[in-house]
Protein backbone atom coordinates (compact mmCIF):
# COMPACT_ATOMS: atom_id res chain seq x y z
CA UNK A 1 0.00 0.00 0.00
CA UNK A 2 1.36 3.45 -0.92
CA UNK A 3 1.35 6.39 1.49
CA UNK A 4 -1.49 8.12 -0.38
CA UNK A 5 -3.81 5.14 0.22
CA UNK A 6 -3.41 5.47 3.99
CA UNK A 7 -4.33 9.19 4.11
CA UNK A 8 -7.92 10.14 4.86
CA UNK A 9 -9.75 13.48 5.16
CA UNK A 10 -9.78 14.53 8.80
CA UNK A 11 -6.36 13.00 9.60
CA UNK A 12 -4.50 15.42 11.86
CA UNK A 13 -0.98 16.75 11.58
CA UNK A 14 1.29 16.74 14.61
CA UNK A 15 1.32 19.91 16.66
CA UNK A 16 4.54 21.89 16.88
CA UNK A 17 5.21 24.23 19.79
CA UNK A 18 6.91 27.60 19.38
CA UNK A 19 8.20 29.82 22.16
CA UNK A 20 10.07 32.51 20.24
CA UNK A 21 12.56 34.65 22.09
CA UNK A 22 14.34 37.93 21.37
CA UNK A 23 17.36 36.23 19.77
CA UNK A 24 15.27 34.10 17.39
CA UNK A 25 13.18 37.12 16.42
CA UNK A 26 16.26 39.29 15.81
CA UNK A 27 18.07 36.64 13.75
CA UNK A 28 15.00 35.85 11.64
CA UNK A 29 14.40 39.50 10.79
CA UNK A 30 18.09 40.11 10.15
CA UNK A 31 18.10 37.24 7.63
CA UNK A 32 15.17 38.90 5.83
CA UNK A 33 16.74 42.35 6.05
CA UNK A 34 13.60 43.42 7.91
CA UNK A 35 14.68 46.40 9.97
CA UNK A 36 11.28 47.43 11.32
CA UNK A 37 11.80 48.40 14.93
CA UNK A 38 8.66 46.63 16.20
CA UNK A 39 10.67 43.39 15.94
CA UNK A 40 13.70 44.38 18.05
CA UNK A 41 13.18 47.70 19.86
CA UNK A 42 10.90 47.07 22.85
CA UNK A 43 10.42 50.72 23.89
CA UNK A 44 9.62 51.69 20.30
CA UNK A 45 7.21 48.77 19.81
CA UNK A 46 5.36 49.40 23.07
CA UNK A 47 5.54 53.17 23.58
CA UNK A 48 5.53 54.52 20.02
CA UNK A 49 3.55 51.85 18.15
CA UNK A 50 1.36 50.74 21.08
CA UNK A 51 2.02 46.98 20.85
CA UNK A 52 2.12 44.93 24.06
CA UNK A 53 5.57 43.58 23.16
CA UNK A 54 7.97 42.76 20.34
CA UNK A 55 5.99 41.60 17.31
CA UNK A 56 6.71 38.21 15.70
CA UNK A 57 7.29 38.72 11.96
CA UNK A 58 4.42 37.64 9.71
CA UNK A 59 6.65 35.66 7.33
CA UNK A 60 7.95 33.67 10.30
CA UNK A 61 4.41 32.39 10.85
CA UNK A 62 4.32 31.25 7.23
CA UNK A 63 7.64 29.48 7.69
CA UNK A 64 6.27 27.65 10.73
CA UNK A 65 3.23 26.52 8.72
CA UNK A 66 5.55 25.31 5.97
CA UNK A 67 7.59 23.36 8.53
CA UNK A 68 4.38 21.76 9.84
CA UNK A 69 3.40 20.57 6.34
CA UNK A 70 6.90 19.36 5.45
CA UNK A 71 7.27 17.47 8.72
CA UNK A 72 3.99 15.66 7.99
CA UNK A 73 5.11 14.89 4.42
CA UNK A 74 8.45 13.44 5.40
CA UNK A 75 10.33 12.13 2.37
CA UNK A 76 7.17 10.70 0.79
CA UNK A 77 5.84 13.72 -1.04
CA UNK A 78 6.44 17.29 -2.17
CA UNK A 79 4.96 20.58 -1.09
CA UNK A 80 3.34 22.10 -4.19
CA UNK A 81 1.87 25.30 -2.74
CA UNK A 82 1.08 27.06 0.50
CA UNK A 83 -1.03 30.10 1.30
CA UNK A 84 -1.56 31.76 4.66
CA UNK A 85 -2.98 34.91 6.17
CA UNK A 86 -1.81 36.60 9.37
CA UNK A 87 -5.03 37.56 11.15
CA UNK A 88 -3.71 38.60 14.55
CA UNK A 89 -0.26 39.59 15.82
CA UNK A 90 1.83 37.41 18.11
CA UNK A 91 4.43 38.63 20.58
CA UNK A 92 7.58 37.50 22.33
CA UNK A 93 6.59 35.64 25.48
CA UNK A 94 3.54 33.98 23.94
CA UNK A 95 3.40 30.22 23.52
CA UNK A 96 2.26 29.34 20.00
CA UNK A 97 1.57 26.07 18.25
CA UNK A 98 0.93 24.92 14.70
CA UNK A 99 -1.08 22.01 13.44
CA UNK A 100 -3.63 21.06 10.86
CA UNK A 101 -5.65 18.36 9.18
CA UNK A 102 -6.19 16.72 5.83
CA UNK A 103 -9.02 18.40 3.92
CA UNK A 104 -9.11 16.25 0.79
CA UNK A 105 -7.33 13.35 -0.90
CA UNK A 106 -7.25 12.61 -4.64
CA UNK A 107 -5.73 9.12 -4.65
CA UNK A 108 -5.67 8.91 -8.46
CA UNK A 109 -3.47 12.03 -8.82
CA UNK A 110 -1.67 11.93 -5.46
CA UNK A 111 -2.89 15.42 -4.53
CA UNK A 112 -3.69 16.15 -0.88
CA UNK A 113 -4.98 19.44 0.47
CA UNK A 114 -4.11 20.40 4.05
CA UNK A 115 -5.66 22.95 6.37
CA UNK A 116 -2.97 24.51 8.57
CA UNK A 117 -3.04 26.89 11.52
CA UNK A 118 -1.02 28.67 14.14
CA UNK A 119 -2.84 29.24 17.43
CA UNK A 120 -1.89 31.49 20.29
CA UNK A 121 -2.00 30.53 23.97
CA UNK A 122 -5.69 31.55 24.09
CA UNK A 123 -6.25 28.82 21.44
CA UNK A 124 -7.25 31.41 18.81
CA UNK A 125 -6.26 30.74 15.20
CA UNK A 126 -4.03 33.69 14.39
CA UNK A 127 -2.59 32.40 11.11
CA UNK A 128 -4.73 30.04 9.01
CA UNK A 129 -3.31 28.43 5.90
CA UNK A 130 -3.86 25.92 3.11
CA UNK A 131 -1.21 23.68 1.54
CA UNK A 132 -1.34 21.42 -1.48
CA UNK A 133 1.01 18.44 -1.49
CA UNK A 134 1.74 15.77 -4.08
CA UNK A 135 2.51 12.11 -3.42
CA UNK A 136 3.76 9.65 -6.02
CA UNK A 137 1.10 7.29 -7.38
CA UNK A 138 1.33 3.96 -9.09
Amino acid sequence: MSKIESIKPGDTLSKREFNPDNVQLFLYNAALWNAHRIHFDYPYATETEGYPGLVIAGPQMGDWLTQCAIEWLGNDGKLASIEYSNRKAAYIGESLHSGGKVLSVEAETGVVELELYIKNQADEVITPGIATVHFPVG
